[in-house]
């Protein structure tokens, strides 16, 4: 059985391996992108995306979207606009259900349509224009959404510019000191400093930084910054998981930093208020592009932590997967989904304790469609 347009499963073991819950062109939208999904207490499966209404530029009329899956993502339900550009940029989507409500709760970035990332970095855009984070929240289940409600003022600090939460999903903490605490990863860009010739559009500028939540998102807090300017690592986009022992493994794309390998990796044992060490190349994850990529901790006596992203090291292309079995010291690639063209992705632990991935690929080029793919990987629950 074949991929239809519509998210029809290709067959596999009685159920599905894969189903197609976006494709650029449907919908009303030139392209989707940014893909991030988590799964609800009742187990259903929600799919985010960017809406990119009139091209796949970064910048412009983007909408957050979402798509339900109620049979473990092979089928999908009807679109539905979580967050409305209305002519501006609203994505990032970083969601994740709060361990003590059910609540999902949902942080995005947005800006201006008018603006894009290089001029928001130069420092070019006032500040409505620039980058803000908003938060939302659905109580039944993901069928509806509360209206966006501003956050920039409690997690951005006045020297920073670009601004960008996840994006992937965000984390709950469910065991040590902070439990129930909501954490974001993120990522921003400072200002040059007075006298500089840089404009800030280097990617030195780049940094990054988690927010979190004890109350389930109601307000919100910065806990630590990474963003030396030092030009050896850059981190850019981040995802988080929680630990066996209770701490947070951060892994974050490191953008073109002077040492050699494009991913950074770094711990915190306090809830993400602070890392234990700034973050450094994780060398054994070199493969990886300039990329996106993203972690999860599996459920279960001795699960691995797993982490996804493409594995050409100068190509989005080939969608893979890596397991580590010390908590994020050592990586070995365990997947190959496909050699097609592939960029950001999403996992995402089903109630069986399969884990699934949520992914952009296509034949082309990398943003034809995002994907959801079963894996036999995993822990039985």
């Amino acid at each position: 059985m074949t991929q239809a347009a519509s998210g029809v499963p290709v067959a596999h073991r009685g159920g599905c391996l894969s189903s197609v819950p976006y494709r650029a062109g449907q919908g009303g939208y030139h392209t989707y992108r940014i893909p991030a999904v988590v799964v609800t207490r009742k187990g259903t499966v929600l799919a985010f995306a960017e809406g990119r209404r009139g091209s796949a530029a970064d910048s412009g009329d983007i909408d957050v979207v979402l798509r339900r899956s109620q049979d473990g993502g092979c089928t999908w339900g009807p679109l539905t606009v979580v967050a409305a550009g209305k002519g501006d940029t609203r994505g990032n989507p970083a969601p994740v259900v709060d361990p003590r409500t059910g609540r999902i709760v949902l942080v995005t970035s947005y800006n201006s349509g008018a603006v894009t990332e290089a001029q928001i970095m130069r420092g070019e855009a006032t500040p409505r224009e620039s980058r803000r984070a908003f938060v939302q929240t659905s109580g039944d289940d993901g069928r509806h959404f509360s209206a966006p409600r501003e956050i920039t003022a409690e997690v951005k600090r006045a020297d920073w510019r670009w601004y960008a939460t996840g994006p992937g999903h965000a984390i709950a903490l469910t065991r040590g000191p902070h439990t129930g605490r909501l954490v974001v990863p993120a990522d921003h860009s400072t200002a040059p400093p007075p006298g500089s010739s840089d404009t800030g559009r280097e990617g030195r500028y780049y940094g990054g930084h988690a927010i979190y939540s004890d109350d389930g998102g109601t307000t919100w807090h910065l806990g630590f910054s990474d963003d030396s300017a030092d030009g050896h690592d850059n981190a850019n986009e981040t995802s988080a998981a929680q630990l066996p022992d209770g701490r947070i493994y951060f892994n974050a794309r490191d953008q073109n930093g002077g040492r050699a390998g494009n991913r950074l990796d770094g711990y915190s044992d306090d809830g993400g208020r602070t890392l234990e060490h700034p973050y450094a190349v994780q060398h054994t994850l070199d493969d990886v592009p300039v990329v996106q990529g993203s972690v999860l901790q599996l459920r279960g006596a001795h699960a691995p932590l797993l982490f996804s992203g493409p594995s050409v090291p100068t190509a989005r292309e080939a969608m893979a997967i890596w397991r580590s079995t010390d908590g994020g010291r050592r990586f070995t690639q365990v997947l190959t989904l496909s050699r097609r063209k592939a960029a950001y992705s999403d996992l995402v632990q089903l109630p069986g304790g399969q884990a699934a991935i949520l992914y952009e690929t296509g034949a082309k080029g990398p943003y034809e469609t995002i994907e959801f793919r079963r894996t036999l990987l995993g822990v039985p629950q």
